[in-house]
């Protein structure tokens, strides 16, 4: 079934892959990868310190299980 959703959501999505076509590009990767490097020395230049952090640390500490049982309405 065809409306004008179905038609925005392809067009839109076309449109973003054209968009985003330039970023995918070897040069682009390259100027990414420059700014990046510009931008990190700039911090560590200005007292910036990087640090490394282990991988199974989470910002968001788990949470007490809530009791649920019984919670919905009649």
């Amino acid at each position: 079934m065809k409306d004008g959703y179905d038609d925005q959501g392809k067009n839109s999505r076309s449109k973003d892959a054209e968009e985003f076509a330039e970023e995918r590009s070897v040069t682009s990767r390259e100027r990414a990868r420059s700014q990046l490097s510009a931008d990190v020395e700039e911090f560590l230049a200005g007292g910036g310190a990087i640090s490394e952090i282990d991988p199974d640390v989470s910002a968001d500490p788990p949470r007490k299980p809530q009791p649920k049982y019984g919670s919905r309405p009649i």
